[in-house]
């Protein structure tokens, strides 16, 4: 299906001014990049127990159901994908976590999730944790990450979306990943 950006701009400035029902025609446009951005953050989530498809589709109806957003374009639309993907894979983490834990029921579970040993499911939510925290000491480093690595957008997409050149990406790129590296050992952050 081949449509031309500035008719998922002129959509997502609809979604974007209340009209929820456009969701449904931006999701087939872009379900080809939906579905690549999910099998990244799956590749790269430890423990993942959940498969591409249901990534997407979880993360539309978490879409569906969001607040009306300011998108200015592709690139934001895609962002906001990727963030709300992140937090389907934390929530799910986090459920079986609990669940593993007891939860103070017992469960007997018929499904063939692979087993997930309780580091696997602390490192995504020390991610998760971390990369909060990065949010509130630099926002801009933050989105940076969470364009890249989130959203997948190239080094030029993500100056592009955030107005910033190129050059600031790279190198405050490097900045967010050494903090993030020293965050999630639990060195001390100069």
């Amino acid at each position: 299906m081949s449509t031309e950006p500035t008719d998922i701009t002129g959509l997502l400035r609809r979604w974007s001014e209340g009209d929820g029902g456009v969701l449904d025609q931006i999701v087939p446009i872009l379900y080809d990049r939906l579905h690549r951005l999910a099998s990244h953050r799956i590749r790269h989530e430890p423990g993942a127990s959940i498969n591409t498809t249901e990534l997407v589709h979880e993360a539309y109806l978490k879409l569906v159901d969001s607040p009306t957003v300011t998108l200015k374009d592709r690139s934001h639309f895609l962002t906001l994908a990727a963030r709300v993907m992140r937090h389907v894979l934390v929530d799910r983490a986090r459920a079986r976590k609990t669940a593993k834990r007891g939860n103070g029921l017992i469960s007997v579970r018929l499904d063939s999730d692979l087993p997930l040993t309780d580091e696997k499911l602390d490192v995504i939510e020390d991610l998760d944790e971390a990369l909060t925290r990065l949010e509130q000491l630099d926002p801009r480093q933050s989105r940076i990450l969470e364009h890249r690595y989130f959203g997948g957008l190239s080094l030029e997409e993500t100056a592009a979306a955030l107005d910033i050149s190129l050059a600031t990406v790279k190198r405050e790129l490097r900045s967010a990943r050494a903090w993030l590296t020293a965050e999630l050992r639990g060195e001390p952050v100069l």
